[in-house]
């Protein structure tokens, strides 16, 4: 299933985004990597980016994007919650099965946070454990 979810995403980039390049990385529950692609040119700082904003989503239960929200909205750090690998960049979303439960998440980073967050939430919508 994870990397189906990879294919998926990185088709969706090279497709509709003028194939620009992204890192793409699949997690379980927990947040423990499964899962990771690199496309040819991908940002080497994505590499990790990709896997927080997956961690971040899992762990948190929410995706970044709503991460952030609550960041904002609360006017607090990442660090405040003692991990150091969460993200607030949007580019993650919850991977559920048909029942609901969170069975892991994905990450994505290359293009813009929200090109990113479209390709992820896209992802996940498609997924069923």
């Amino acid at each position: 299933m994870a990397q189906s979810l990879i294919a998926k995403a990185t088709g969706k980039a090279q497709a509709e985004y003028q194939q620009r390049p992204v890192c793409v990385a699949v997690c379980d529950a927990e947040g423990f990597l499964i899962a990771f692609a690199r496309t040819d040119g991908a940002p080497v700082r994505s590499i990790d980016i990709a896997q927080g904003k997956a961690y971040t989503a899992a762990r948190m239960g929410v995706s970044t994007t709503a991460f952030l929200e609550r960041l904002h909205r609360e006017q607090i750090q990442p660090g405040y919650f003692c991990d150091p690998r969460l993200t607030g960049l949007p580019g993650g979303s919850v991977l559920k099965d048909a029942g609901g439960s969170i069975i892991g998440a994905i990450g994505i980073s290359g293009l813009t946070s929200k090109e990113d967050q479209e390709i992820a939430d896209l992802v996940a919508g498609s997924a069923t454990g």
